[in-house]
């Protein structure tokens, strides 16, 4: 069988309207490998999803950071302008330059179970979101593949129309000289003039569905409507032949599916709040250590040394045997320990207990449909991947019998042994084979990253490698994108 590559740049020329123009040096050369890359890097749904993966690993940071003992260092100056108590009562009331540094150190003994819950919901949510951000790799990368090979199809399908179109000019060019000749009927002809006209408008849709389809990929790859793009990948069918049997020889126990797995963490992680809820219920149990030190001098400037009551320290003409504050650091030192346990708060902590507990049993309801959902669809994309090897071997054939068809019609209506009729619609046939073997050799290859994609395994590309759609890099969205 041969096959016509498929070149975006040629294709259509001589059914287009708009001229011809040279290739732009900023022309973007896009294989599939380097769309599947640009996709998981710079589209709005994974960076979404890279997001929420950053958020849930702060949860969990401040979820863990409530049970770890708290450590605060404070300072303060006060400076006292004019004191009431002073005047009215005693002039030990005013002191006018106060000094004061405290580290304060608190942990919690005991909150229920609120801390430790807590932490292991966020753990789960944490999880959940990686999931989530595999799950949404793996349909991204099939996503961008389906819609560059359906750029591609149609792309083939507007080269096929053009040959097409070609091919009937030529016909009719042949057919006016055998006219000329007095060996066909004008019937003949004004048949294939016909045939042409009506040839010409499906070349033109052919190439608008071609362009439209090629703004999709644009749309998805934030790519500027203004840059020449061209698709180079060509699924070659025995590669893509190779790719489906190994997808349908491995037998190995499918992988824990992404969104199965978000969906148990995410039930997990409500379990856990139910939990939280519970703990308000509970009494609370809190240790705190303070110390630090205090100066009040007399006259205004930074103490420097440590606090002493002496009689030194008396102005002098003081009265015998009396004792006074050098204006230094005095420690002050305390330990508490507080318990308390709320009666009754007006049936709050009952109502978030219930909702928690709805909540749980809603994320359970979940589960089980996701776990149906993805056992469902691992059965529909096995049988979408039957059907796809069946159809692209009877497509293959067809179209190597099409083509032989064709250029058999083709030799008789030049030696006179067939009508136009017969080659008209041999080459209709040809053009239906080709396209239904170009659409066939795409629905094996997507069928095969789908079966991938909801087994949880990484998505195949058609020059062998892979797309681990499970990474916990934090450079998952970083690194260079294809060059433009």
């Amino acid at each position: 069988m041969r096959t016509i590559p498929v070149i975006l740049a040629a294709a259509l020329l001589a059914a287009s309207p708009a001229p011809a123009v040279a290739q732009r040096s900023d022309t973007l050369h896009l294989s599939i490998e380097d769309a599947v890359t640009r996709m998981l890097r710079s589209s709005d749904e994974a960076r979404t999803a890279w997001q929420l993966v950053q958020s849930s690993d702060a949860q969990v940071m401040s979820a863990r950071a409530a049970g770890l003992p708290q450590i605060r260092l404070t300072s303060s100056y006060q400076q006292v302008l004019k004191n009431a108590r002073a005047e009215m009562v005693s002039q030990i009331f005013g002191q006018k330059y106060t000094y004061n540094t405290t580290l304060n150190a608190q942990q919690a003994v005991f909150q229920g179970g609120r801390i430790f819950s807590a932490a292991m919901a966020a753990n789960s949510v944490r999880g959940a979101a990686r999931m989530d951000h595999a799950e949404t790799r793996a349909r991204l990368a099939v996503d961008v593949q389906r819609a560059y090979l359906n750029a591609s199809y149609l792309a083939r399908i507007a080269e096929l129309q053009a040959q097409n179109l070609a091919l009937a000019s030529t016909r009719v060019a042949q057919t006016e000289q055998l006219h000329t000749a007095g060996r066909v009927a004008r019937f003949d002809l004004l048949r294939a003039r016909v045939e042409r006209a009506n040839l010409e408008p499906l070349a033109l849709q052919a190439a608008s569905d071609r362009d439209v389809a090629l703004l999709e990929v644009r749309r998805l790859l934030d790519l500027p409507v203004e840059q020449p793009l061209v698709l180079v990948s060509v699924l070659e069918p025995k590669a893509v032949r190779s790719i489906a049997d190994r997808a349908t020889a491995d037998g190995a126990p499918d992988a824990p599916r992404a969104s199965v797995r978000a969906a148990e963490l995410t039930a997990r992680a409500r379990r856990a709040s139910v939990r939280v809820a519970r703990a308000d219920l509970l009494p609370q149990l809190n240790m705190a250590f303070n110390t630090g030190y205090l100066a009040l001098p007399t006259l205004n400037g930074f103490p420097t040394v440590m606090g002493k009551v002496t009689a030194d320290a008396c102005p002098p003409g003081s009265v015998a045997g009396r004792t006074c504050q050098n204006n230094g650091w005095f420690a002050d030192r305390n330990f508490s320990v507080t318990f308390s346990w709320n009666v009754f708060d007006g049936l709050r902590a009952k109502g978030n207990l219930d909702l928690a507990q709805a909540q749980a049993k809603i994320s359970e309801i979940t589960l089980s449909q996701v776990r149906e959902t993805a056992t469902l669809e691992v059965s529909r994309a096995r049988n979408e991947l039957a059907r796809a090897i069946a159809a692209f071997g009877a497509r293959q054939d067809n179209s190597a019998q099409a083509e032989e068809a064709y250029q058999l019609a083709e030799l008789r209506y030049q030696k006179g042994l067939s009508t136009q009729l017969e080659v008209s619609d041999a080459q209709y046939a040809l053009l239906t084979a080709r396209s239904t073997e170009a659409k066939a050799t795409y629905d094996l290859y997507l069928a095969v990253a789908d079966l991938a994609r909801v087994r949880g395994r990484d998505i195949p590309l058609p020059n062998g490698s892979t797309i681990p759609v499970r990474t916990d890099s934090r450079n998952a969205l970083s690194g260079p994108l294809p060059a433009r």
